[in-house]
């Protein structure tokens, strides 16, 4: 009856014991930040606005552009993100690299994964501007996240009148 009773008791205090040491052992790490992460992408502009014609993508031309960013967090919900994205556009002539667009931006966490990106933007074509994008993460592991956003770049500059571009972009973030 003894040995019974401290089999038990020895039971109890392993079942006590590794419990405790679980949540020891088995917490999940704070995050700390400042957290840097990198990301890559695809654009597509969709559709581009002005005052004197409205222009579709994949028609006349195509043009594809390449985002390449850093993105660091200060906290959970505010960040500083640069960006560098060059454009690739084709017709039936050529095809050529015909604009690179620096474009640094400050990032606010929203809630369900999405974010918010206020970018302002120096193009090498002499335009320049602003574009809000929201972007949702869409694929969520531990090392990485495929994300689709929706940016809308506004432009001014270069004797040309101002624009507003609808976009569509897929990437992933490590």
């Amino acid at each position: 009856m003894k040995k019974k009773t401290l089999n038990i008791v020895a039971i109890v205090f392993f079942i006590i014991s590794g419990n405790s040491f679980s949540k020891i052992y088995g917490q999940h790490q704070a995050e700390t930040y400042p957290k840097i992460k990198g990301y890559v992408g695809i654009l597509h502009p969709l559709v581009t606005f002005n005052s004197e014609e409205t222009t579709v993508n994949f028609k006349d031309y195509y043009i594809i552009g390449m985002p390449i960013g850093i993105n660091i967090w200060k906290n959970k919900t505010i960040g500083f993100s640069f960006e560098i994205v060059p454009t690739i556009k084709s017709d039936k002539e050529i095809s050529k690299v015909n604009n690179i667009l620096i474009h640094p931006g400050i990032l606010v966490r929203l809630k369900n994964e999405f974010t918010f990106a206020g970018r302002i933007a120096f193009e090498t074509s002499g335009r320049y501007g602003f574009t809000p994008v929201l972007s949702k993460a869409i694929g969520i592991h531990k090392d990485y996240n495929y994300f689709i956003a929706v940016p809308v770049p506004i432009r001014f500059g270069n004797d040309k009148s101002a624009s507003a571009t609808i976009g569509l972009q897929f990437g992933i973030a490590f």
